[in-house]
């Protein structure tokens, strides 16, 4: 048999599970069973002479919290992970873009797989070991997603490097300060942010290598700022050839080394856009590798977001509240502008298909053919599963994504603290309103907060802190111990600082946040969160932030307009003009919000 086509059997085999008796394999099951009596969370006690019940944990595993892949045990580090799906799934697509190399966007992805992502790996990972970077040593990513940025992460991992995100979107101090602190001794950039980089290269001593990703001029770059000597500034192609030259040995980590620093303020396809700085794009790529997935990377631009989720055709969505509220606000805008006959349709469809939906019935595929086909190709038309995290998800929009998408919408809740997820709804449940119960990697406890009046033996529900304790708990922050002790208490329990309730089925409701609350100069206590969330269900309104202090009795509103519906408005009260940004206010404002 050709080597290929056996490999190709094999990555299949892998989604499969043994049946009993003859029959041939099923395929791996992602439902869970139905809800024992106890729900989605089984309750269990904290300590044993107390006799108190007050930790949940997961149904799925309540004798004892998982810490490793269930089927693959041997996988106790990120190398681990994808050292399997390189030998598993060589042959499969991994690593998609449509930008080409000279800049300009191709109709459609150009894919790098496993096999050739394991060769890059392995090929930067000795270029940065020739250049001198030690184990143990800290690698900056300043960069927006893209192929590149994955594979210095898998170098990092190979070769006990750390990887540290930089949020592209940062000003110079916040970059610079984030440098110095974890002495990283090279930077992995992007042509267009590299003049940044170079602008405070002096004041960041520990660098001494700065990888470009993209054209760059290196006799250019050293003439920009004297700083440069001394630190050696090559392209991403030449690291990628340097070490194809000289392959070193992996030097694995061991599960308790540190992967990453990050930095708080079935096949399936997947399109990249959220920041990968950010802890859940993170986690979605990692168990995008162990199913052995394809991640298609979008080209920069978010004003172009559903052209490259369009060409991609994605089968898992992992996004955010923002966009799919903007999502939601946009096709309802849209049928309120049309005739009667359409949006007469559209509400008899959206109705029916809701009721089918909450009754765990299916609805009738004329309303799909009718109605909501049209708006399933704007993702492409494939989409199997939406995934909502980083913020709430209202209930309305959860609805509407269920019935316009026809996939199964799961919303999730969790903290960089906690390796991105603490809980996560279960695909059975169709209920509403709540971020599902914990997952198998952690239990979790409401802690009363008597200055709010939350307390576990409150009617109908128990209230309190949501703290949780487990694996997935972070080794502390960086060089600061004190703040670490301020979160973590002495039982191992992070304090998350948000407060929520247990619903009678055993799932998590956030309702309210601990930290964020502040008492005005007359006296009345504010909770800012949810002065901005009823703000947010504007039309108008893409972002709001609410500020006050002790010191005055008023509270201040920063509400950024969301441009498409203001001027989609304008246009039909006949309003001419443009919006415009004032530019001497816009970088002083940039620079309070980071500080």
């Amino acid at each position: 048999m050709d080597v290929k086509a056996e490999r190709h059997i094999n990555a299949v085999q892998n989604h499969l599970v043994p049946n009993s008796g003859d029959q041939p394999p099923l395929l791996r099951p992602y439902a869970a069973a139905p809800a024992g009596e106890q729900g989605y969370s089984v309750v269990l006690q904290e300590k044993l002479e107390t006799g108190i019940c007050h930790v949940r944990r997961s149904r799925r595993s309540p004798s004892r919290l998982i810490s490793r892949f269930v089927d693959y045990p041997e996988i106790s580090t990120l190398h681990d992970n994808f050292v399997r799906a390189a030998d598993i799934f060589r042959d499969n697509k991994y690593l998609g873009t449509r930008v080409l190399h000279d800049g300009t966007i191709g109709e459609s992805y150009k894919w790098m797989t496993y096999g050739e992502a394991d060769k890059s790996r392995s090929a930067i990972g000795s270029g940065l070991i020739k250049h001198g970077i030690t184990k143990g040593s800290c690698v900056g990513l300043f960069l927006v997603n893209k192929p590149e940025w994955v594979i210095v992460d898998h170098a990092c991992s190979a070769y006990s490097l750390i990887s540290v995100p930089l949020y592209d979107t940062l000003g110079p101090e916040s970059v610079k300060y984030i440098v110095n602190h974890v002495s990283a001794q090279a930077i992995v950039c992007a042509s267009e942010t590299l003049d940044t980089l170079l602008s405070f290269l002096s004041e960041t001593p520990s660098v001494h290598l700065i990888v470009v990703v993209g054209r760059i001029d290196v006799q250019k770059a050293s003439s920009l700022n004297p700083s440069t000597n001394g630190v050696q500034i090559v392209s991403y192609s030449e690291l990628y050839h340097e070490g194809l030259k000289s392959l070193q040995p992996f030097s694995p980590p061991t599960p308790d080394d540190i992967a990453t620093i990050c930095y708080t303020k079935r096949y399936n396809r997947h399109i990249s856009y959220l920041p990968l700085a950010h802890v859940y794009e993170r986690i979605n790529q990692i168990m995008l590798v162990y199913c052995g997935g394809a991640s298609g990377f979008y080209q920069g631009d978010n004003t172009k977001l559903l052209e490259d989720v369009a060409a991609l055709k994605p089968t898992i969505f992992c996004s955010v509240p923002r966009l799919y509220n903007r999502i939601y606000h946009g096709v309802m805008n849209s049928v309120k502008m049309c005739g009667f006959i359409k949006k007469m349709l559209f509400n008899a469809a959206y109705k029916a298909k809701k009721q089918a939906i909450s009754n765990d019935e299916k609805s009738s595929i004329i309303w799909d053919m009718l109605v909501f086909n049209k708006l399933k190709e704007k993702l492409g038309g494939r989409v199997r599963c939406m995934i909502s995290g980083a913020s709430p998800l209202s209930p309305d929009v959860m609805d509407f994504l269920r019935v316009c998408f026809g996939c199964k919408v799961v919303e999730g809740y969790g903290m960089t603290e906690a390796s991105g997820a603490i809980t996560c709804m279960d695909e059975s449940d169709n209920l509403i309103g709540h971020v599902g119960s914990p997952i198998p990697s952690c239990e979790v406890k409401l802690v009363d907060v008597p200055e709010m009046k939350y307390t576990y033996d409150d009617q109908p529900y128990p209230r309190g802190e949501i703290c949780t304790r487990g694996p997935i708990v972070f080794q502390g922050y960086y060089k600061d111990e004190t703040q670490t002790r301020e979160v973590v208490d002495e039982d191992g329990w992070l304090h998350t600082g948000d407060i929520g309730l247990w619903l009678p089925g055993g799932q998590l409701k956030i309702i309210d946040r601990k930290k964020n609350i502040f008492k005005l100069a007359h006296g009345e206590y504010i909770a800012p969160e949810k002065i901005e969330n009823v703000y947010a269900k504007c039309k108008f309104v893409a972002q709001c932030f609410i500020y006050g202090d002790s010191l005055n009795s008023a509270l201040v509103a920063i509400v950024v307009v969301d441009h498409d519906v203001l001027k989609e408005y304008a246009a039909t009260q006949g309003i001419k003009g443009k919006i415009t940004v004032t530019p001497d206010i816009m970088p002083n404002y940039e620079k309070t919000l980071i500080v």
